[in-house]
């Protein structure tokens, strides 16, 4: 083959090899897009969960110095600390079980029936999620200074049961309406009582709604600090604790507490994917 041939030959070939890379990243661009996103948010906890291995020489956890198990064996070791983050979690579960069932009630009455002031209702009801935290707090602590309520561990609980509430009824709510009502009226031909028919018919299938409710109300009551540090007096939570602490030196314990709910959140979505998987799968057999 002549010098010729063979220019011409690769000159033919590299726009080949430049539609087949353009083709590769044209059919992969979502895929590439979704991973990128997903390292930039999984970043940050990774760096808490390296950091929580870290010995620092002073107060202030932001450099690296030597490999230490010391903080995973004593997370309590910090004064306080274990008992912020237990009255943090107190608050976090009663706010979910008080918002988890007022607000399924309401998506049902806002889904299913016609009345007065229903609109108004819908708007009331999406305020909480577009207005500013800064502002709802400022509100509720006014409210809750006029009709002269100590600030304490009941005041933080009805601020977040109050915020909480909002983010329930949109999740449930959007459920509701998705359902078939033929169902419901084929178990009420099957002479299915009412509380039968919602125990075994409406609820399990409004039940992932519910549940996607109380899991989004539980991780905002636990990490909130706007609404709580205007509402809680002297009373420490522990995103209030975290955030004192860095004032003054944030110890290697938070990142053990942090890293911890980070496993404990994914466990919780990976274990929830595999029962859906698992689901699916029985369906189709």
């Amino acid at each position: 083959m002549s010098v010729r041939e063979t220019t011409a030959a690769r000159e033919t070939a590299a726009p080949r090899t430049r539609n087949k890379g353009l083709l590769w990243l044209r059919r992969n661009i979502i895929t590439i897009a979704g991973l990128g996103t997903l390292g930039y948010l999984v970043l940050p906890n990774l760096v808490v969960m390296v950091f929580s291995f870290n010995k620092p020489n002073g107060r202030f956890n932001y450099q690296w110095q030597r490999f230490s198990t010391d903080a995973w064996t004593d997370p309590c070791g910090v004064a306080d600390l274990c008992g912020s983050l237990g009255l943090s979690l107190q608050i976090a579960v009663w706010a979910t079980i008080g918002a988890t069932v007022l607000g399924t009630m309401i998506s049902f009455a806002l889904a299913r029936y016609r009345f007065r002031a229903r609109a108004s209702v819908n708007t009331l009801i999406f305020l909480p999620m577009a207005m500013p935290e800064v502002v709802m707090a400022a509100s509720l602590a006014t409210l809750f200074l006029n009709m002269g309520i100590p600030f304490g561990f009941w005041t933080i609980l009805i601020a977040h049961i109050m915020f909480c509430l909002s983010f329930v009824v949109t999740a449930v709510k959007a459920r509701v309406m998705s359902m078939d009502p033929r169902l419901e009226q084929a178990a009420q031909d099957l002479y299915a009582t009412p509380v039968q028919t919602f125990l075994r018919v409406t609820l399990p299938i409004a039940a992932p709604g519910i549940a996607a409710g109380a899991l989004l109300s539980f991780a905002l009551s636990f990490d909130d600090f706007i609404i709580t540090n205007f509402n809680a007096g002297s009373t420490v939570t522990f995103p209030m604790f975290v955030w004192g602490s860095a004032q003054r030196g944030t110890p290697v314990q938070i990142n053990v507490i942090g890293t911890a709910m980070f496993l404990v959140a994914v466990l919780c979505v990976v274990t929830g994917q595999i029962a859906g998987n698992r689901r699916k799968r029985s369906k189709r057999s």
